[in-house]
């Protein structure tokens, strides 16, 4: 039905179920659907050239705003931390705390930093930072057919937005959900506001912008995009959800991750630094109209 689907990167436990969820989709049109994404790795890539790219925190961590010191208190945390995040023989509810830990005091060392608003343009440009492949037909497929696309993101939010409208690609109907920085009269980081989203509460994320999905209850046809299993709960705030498709992307310790990847998505997508099987799934759909 869609070529793009055999290729040797996409993984499916069950395609006739794939195929048939895409159908429905197709038939209930694109004023039904919603995209809910993930940022970080999902949206962006993981790696270009053999070399990883930042997330919205390395942006900051990687760049001249964060003093020496800063940045190996920083990548301690991340050595500590990550392999917690990615480990398969721990439970979300082992990793919950650890999670919230980490980021805490991540966050608590930028504040540190004083960092300013005025400089972030100048930070985003300078990084490593690429959203995927194809990214560009993405965004404008799903403008083109006023598609909300909201983004649920453990990083950064400010950093985050730079980044899309940097590419050019910010349009009305991109939304983001992610921890925003409070910056002082004379623009410099204080604190971060409201309650603080990381990788495995982003359900609670969703239920407390519960008022956003209201707005978009006909849209009761989903495609989500993670790499987390805890991108999985992203959609929990859309009301009576008819169809939807969960497309993961495996990007790394692939082997010992690809059972539970299996079980989680629908699709699962190894080491693809491409957006071209959402594309190809939404052409698909908006095709059909």
């Amino acid at each position: 039905m869609i070529p793009e689907l055999a290729r040797p990167c996409v993984y499916m436990q069950n395609s006739q179920r794939v195929e048939e969820v895409i159908q429905a989709m197709q038939q209930a049109g694109p004023n039904t659907l919603q995209v809910i994404s993930d940022f970080d790795m999902t949206l962006t890539r993981f790696s270009y050239n053999g070399k990883r790219c930042p997330t919205c925190h390395n942006i900051l961590d990687n760049s001249k705003l964060i003093s020496e010191e800063c940045k190996e208190k920083l990548k301690d945390l991340l050595n500590t931390y990550y392999p917690i995040e990615i480990d398969s023989g721990r439970s979300v509810e082992e990793k919950l705390p650890l999670m919230v830990e980490w980021w805490t005091k991540a966050h608590a060392l930028l504040v540190q930093q004083r960092i300013r608003k005025d400089l972030l343009a100048l930070v985003v440009r300078e990084s490593d930072a690429k959203l995927r492949e194809g990214y560009n037909v993405f965004f404008d497929q799903l403008q083109e057919h006023s598609i909300p696309l909201l983004i649920f993101s453990a990083g950064i939010g400010d950093v985050l937005e730079e980044v899309i409208r940097q590419a050019g690609v910010f349009y009305p109907n991109v939304k983001v959900f992610s921890n925003y920085m409070d910056f002082d009269e004379s623009g410099a980081l204080r604190a971060f506001k409201g309650e603080l989203i990381h990788i495995y509460n982003k359900r609670e994320g969703a239920l407390l912008n519960s008022g956003h999905f209201q707005e978009l209850r006909a849209r009761h046809n989903v495609l989500l995009l993670g790499d987390s299993l805890g991108d999985l709960t992203m959609a929990d705030g859309v009301h009576s959800t008819e169809n939807i498709l969960k497309i993961g992307y495996l990007n790394d310790k692939v082997e010992e991750r690809r059972e539970a990847y299996l079980k989680a998505f629908d699709i699962v997508l190894e080491k693809d630094e491409t957006m071209d099987i959402a594309n190809a799934i939404l052409l698909h759909i908006t095709r059909g109209q």
